[in-house]
């Protein structure tokens, strides 16, 4: 995934979820955010981002969208849109070892009351995606999710309704940075997605957590972190 025009830029706050005020050569502009979950730990006052210089849409009401943050020396991606296409075109590019060889590839495709991120077919099975993107790290340790999530559970526990009737069913955390070694289910933000998670997994459904390599105007797959379904903190 490759942005076309990148600016750098200064958080000042974020009056709502989908606006933030920041400085971008000196000057303050009202920006879209691209992730409606709270970040609070990323979007810091003084932080130091990075921006789509989006101009050159005259439909905008912004000229610019936040994407990514420095956390330190680590950059952030937090572009939600971002995790679906990544995992997508890591697919089409035989990039990822456990899910290789695929035949047939398709987002946003209904199952039961749900629609699953992402469609596949190989010569001997046919199976569903669901992609979480993560942005939450603490002391080397990505976690998920920042904010509780209905919507998050009922698609776990689609899943597992997938894999019952015979598909393959993966849910698939692309950490949005690199750095952390492990990813952990965040538990104390919300319980009921982190037990379903693990349902799930004791159900047939694959989990998958992948961190990334984020350059300036640039985000693709990386490789495969150690997952801990179980340690609540």
């Amino acid at each position: 995934m490759e942005y076309k025009k990148i600016v750098e830029g200064i958080f000042i706050k974020r009056p709502n979820r989908f606006i933030a005020e920041v400085l971008i050569n000196g000057k303050e502009e009202i920006v879209h955010v691209k992730n409606t979950g709270r970040c609070k730990e990323l979007l810091l006052p003084g932080a130091k981002i990075l921006l789509e210089d989006c101009s050159h849409n005259p439909s905008r009401k912004t000229k610019y969208s936040l994407i990514s943050v420095w956390k330190g020396n680590m950059l952030v991606n937090m572009d939600s849109q971002v995790p679906n296409a990544v995992v997508y075109q890591a697919l089409k590019d035989n990039a990822i070892n456990e899910i290789n060889n695929l035949t047939k590839i398709k987002r946003e495709v209904n199952f039961g009351n749900s629609r699953f991120d992402i469609y596949f077919e190989s010569e001997n099975q046919k199976g569903f995606i669901e992609v979480k993107g993560v942005t939450l790290e603490e002391q080397g340790i990505s976690m998920f999710p920042d904010a509780p999530t209905e919507r998050g559970t009922k698609h776990v526990l689609e899943m597992i309704e997938a894999v019952n009737q015979g598909y393959r069913g993966i849910i698939f955390f692309l950490i949005q940075m690199k750095g952390p070694n492990i990813f952990k289910l965040n538990w104390q933000m919300d319980s009921k997605f982190s037990e379903a998670v693990k349902l799930a997994s004791k159900n047939g459904v694959e989990i998958l957590a992948y961190d990334s390599i984020v350059q300036d105007n640039r985000i693709e797959i990386g490789k495969p972190i150690e997952l801990d379904l179980i340690t609540r903190f």
